[in-house]
């Protein structure tokens, strides 16, 4: 009993090497070859024509300054008091002051840019304020 954990060690050994070989009379699999084509187009020329199509416009955003297609709402700055009152999030106005009652309005966020404070209202209520970087 003495060499048990000896066994169970050259065991489980064993087991981790059948794992990563590939069953007797199989060769082991290549990995697919990458595309050699040239794009046509640039990366960013692609991205900004992609961004314009859907009515967006090329922005530096966040902490990192990461380049991306930032798309305006048309019922931006409607009032609302939920989010399902518009295109993207109804959000507390950063001026506006919370209730006492907890019941809040709000208007629908300008765009898509994830980034920045903000506080959404939903079902007439205002949530914690978040800060995205």
């Amino acid at each position: 009993m003495r060499h048990l954990p000896a066994a169970i060690a050259l065991t489980a050994l064993m087991l981790m090497g059948a794992t990563c070989s590939p069953p007797a009379g199989e060769a082991p699999s290549e990995p697919a070859p990458a595309e050699t084509s040239a794009p046509e187009t640039s990366a960013a020329e692609t991205s900004a024509e992609a961004c314009a199509a859907r009515g967006g416009e090329l922005r530096r955003a966040g902490r990192m300054g990461a380049l991306r297609c930032v798309v305006s709402f048309a019922d931006a700055g409607q009032p609302c008091t939920d989010g399902a009152q518009c295109q993207g999030d109804c959000r507390l106005p950063e001026d506006a002051k919370r209730r006492a009652d907890g019941q809040a309005a709000g208007v629908c966020q300008a765009n898509d840019d994830p980034f920045g404070c903000y506080t959404t209202v939903n079902a007439g209520r205002a949530g914690p304020t978040i800060c995205v970087d």
